[in-house]
């Protein structure tokens, strides 16, 4: 039988077991004598077992039945749960969703996993060593790779930087062997290395080198302005340095470094005491679907079929496009319609429209995906980083039903990731902090979502010490972002958006977590490009807000069209105010820009004709000018057109790769006459 015609199914399948087994560790984890959650874990992976073991992935279902045997006992009453055995399960399901990566990837699914075997096979034993040991037994895994492997974050950070620019290195520097502070010169390296870009990642990490848990080598991911040849040479100044390896890297060379780290830390080996699972059938979809109805719906007792299919990314790509086509030759119709004034064909053409308009509506909710899918990772990250960092945290999701587009969610995991990082490690307190300042042990990170017009919004708050305006400040002048007389005009508000200034942090103790001053700035570039808005709040002492505005589709949007001399441009109705007209003579000119009242406030009146060189319309020769208000968050300005055709739903067309990027402009549509009316984008007129 070919399995291949099964293995989409098996990897789609397996995903939703990890995810499913994650969830019930964290569960298990907050109760640890509730033993319905232990049956519900043991199901689910006896069924990726089984399932593993028809497929033929040996080593993933050994590694599940190893998993198994500790489960049994702690289901049977024999054995009592604890962190050594929570570690060394959730380091089992890390080493299960690599196996099944290398599947998606064309891969057998092989990796060296002998050190959780002998850790699963020893608390099966009774050995469990004590919380120091156990720490010290898993670390002794990692600290044998030679590669630097980059998480899905750090990736993405070194990715984002070579498309806005920046030079990325791989760099290798080796101490000599006589050298007696092997830890001072490395920490003069990094010294050099930071006034001059940022490290993303090192191996060893920082602490490791600090404290001279290191080889005479170390190896880092950097990104700068300067070129491979004067970073090496800059480091080879460095006393006591022997050998500089510096490499610049692009998104291709990059990618491949990337993949053969993770080779490297997957290569190749038997799995202790392989046993294949008796397995009576291939694994079928309602058979992956029991368990999770089991446990959403205990009092179920029918089996009711499953509604539900899974569907293509790039079929539902393909329909998009398809009735993006539909909708131009709509519009195109309803213009022709209404020159010929045929009774009929306007009857008709009206009818297609409502059909359409339904039809837009499914579409349009098929590609709406809930934001679970990106949320559901975030407990066990929260989790992680808290027990690396010493802190008590829970993380508290709400909205996580809420709908976005496909495009938005695709792109919106890793700035959530990092807000969430920046949100553990920057902003709740240790528990000493907040013992002493009257705060509970345990600190609360919010992350909700929900709509609000056609706009979805995703909000990271936690209760920790808050943002001192005055210390951003600080940092920002010491780095060198702002001047001290620049920093004397600033108001709390501006200082803290500087936190979004490329280079910047406040960390005082430089981590692989945070404190390199990556992050942020690309957090803002991605959302931005994405069509939203971040907007940060802050109360000392009390606790941060960044709140994440973001469209709800980017694929076809409701606009105005406006007419501006033999030109046309759409303007979202996402962003547009109201509109409206002004006489020449209400118009003021304030330190050589334009304003206009507006609501008891002034605001910025912009040129489109000038701004684009439009060569047949001035409206500075007109008495009223129509003007459309825009807003970017809390701000507002009003640009000047000559004329309103219309609201209509546009279809959004990227500008091409062949043609440079336009200031003020996200993309094109076609309109029903055929001509094609250029997208303003109204982020870009408001600074």
């Amino acid at each position: 039988m070919d399995m291949n015609q099964y293995l989409s199914m098996f990897i789609d399948e397996s995903n939703d077991h990890l995810q499913s087994l994650n969830e019930s560790m964290m569960g298990l984890e907050a109760n640890p004598e509730d033993i319905s959650i232990v049956q519900v874990i043991f199901r689910s992976a006896h069924t990726l077992k089984g399932m593993a073991a028809t497929m033929g992935f040996e080593d993933l279902a050994s590694l599940t039945h190893q998993m198994e045997n500790v489960l049994d006992l702690v289901r049977n009453n024999k054995l009592r749960m604890q962190d050594f055995i929570f570690d060394t399960l959730f380091k089992s399901l890390d080493a299960l969703e690599s196996m099944v990566q290398d599947i998606t990837a064309g891969g057998e699914g092989k990796a060296d996993v002998t050190a959780i075997v002998s850790a699963l096979q020893a608390i099966v034993r009774g050995e469990i060593p004590a919380a120091g040991g156990a720490a010290s037994a898993l670390a002794a895994q990692s600290s044998a790779e030679v590669q630097i492997t980059l998480d899905e974050f750090q990736y993405s950070v070194l990715d984002q930087s070579l498309q806005e620019g920046h030079q990325v290195l791989y760099i290798d520097v080796a101490i000599r062997k006589d050298c007696q502070l092997k830890a001072v010169r490395a920490y003069m390296v990094f010294d050099l290395l930071e006034r001059s870009g940022e490290v993303v990642k090192s191996f060893p990490s920082v602490q490791d080198i600090e404290q001279e848990k290191f080889d005479h080598s170390f190896s880092l991911y950097y990104i700068t302005q300067k070129g491979a040849d004067e970073m090496k040479s800059m480091i080879m100044n460095v006393s006591e340095i022997d050998t500089v390896t510096a490499v610049a890297l692009d998104q291709e060379s990059l990618a491949q470094m990337a993949l053969e780290a993770a080779a490297t830390a997957e290569a190749p080996a038997p799995v202790q005491e392989a046993q294949a699972a008796p397995a009576a059938s291939i694994p079928a979809a309602p058979a992956g679907r029991e368990e999770n109805a089991a446990k959403a719906a205990p009092s179920r007792t029918g089996g009711a079929p499953s509604r539900t299919i899974r569907v293509d990314i790039e079929r539902l790509d393909v329909l998009m496009n398809l009735f993006s086509e539909l909708l131009i030759d709509r519009v195109r119709l309803e213009q022709l319609a209404s020159e010929v004034q045929n009774s009929d064909l306007t009857e008709t053409v009206e009818h297609m429209g409502r059909v359409s308009g339904d039809l837009q509506n499914i579409v349009m909710k098929l590609r709406m995906v809930p934001v679970d899918t990106v949320f559901n990772r975030f407990p066990r990250m929260v989790r992680d980083l808290a027990k690396s960092l010493d802190k008590k945290i829970d993380l508290i999701i709400t909205g996580a039903e809420t709908e976005l587009d496909r495009t938005v969610i695709d792109e919106i995991g890793d700035p959530l990731v990092h807000l969430l990082r920046n949100a553990v490690d920057h902003g709740v307190e240790s528990v000493q902090d907040r013992t002493a300042s009257g705060k509970p042990e345990t600190g609360t990170v919010n992350l909700r979502a929900f709509h609000s017009g056609n706009h979805v919004f995703i909000e990271i708050e936690d209760d920790g010490a808050g943002i001192k305006p005055q210390k951003i400040l600080q940092s920002a002048i010491k780095k060198g972002i702002i001047t001290q007389e620049q920093a004397a005009g600033y108001s709390d508000d501006e200082a803290i958006q500087l936190l979004f200034a490329p280079g910047f942090s406040t960390a005082e103790v430089i981590s692989d977590v945070s404190g390199r001053g990556v992050g942020l700035d690309v957090v803002k570039s991605k959302i931005t490009s994405l069509g939203g808005n971040v907007v940060v709040y802050s109360t000392p002492g009390k606790g941060t807000n960044f709140s994440v505005q973001l469209p709800l589709t980017l694929s076809i949007i409701a606009a105005m069209l406006v007419k501006i001399g033999s030109e046309k441009y759409a303007i979202p109705l996402s962003s547009i105010v109201e509109t409206g007209i002004v006489k020449k003579t209400q118009i003021r000119t304030i330190h050589g820009t334009r304003m206009i009242e507006f609501r008891n406030s002034h605001i910025p009146l912009l040129s489109l004709s000038k701004f684009y060189a439009i060569p047949d319309f001035d409206e500075s020769t007109e008495e009223e000018t129509e003007i459309v208000v825009i807003r970017k968050g809390e701000r507002l300005a009003a640009l000047a057109v000559q004329d309103f055709i219309g609201q209509n739903e546009i279809v959004i067309k990227n500008l091409g790769k062949y043609l440079p990027e336009v200031q003020g402009i996200s993309g094109a549509t076609i309109l029903g006459d055929g001509q094609v009316a250029l997208i303003i984008d109204p982020n870009a007129f408001i600074k």
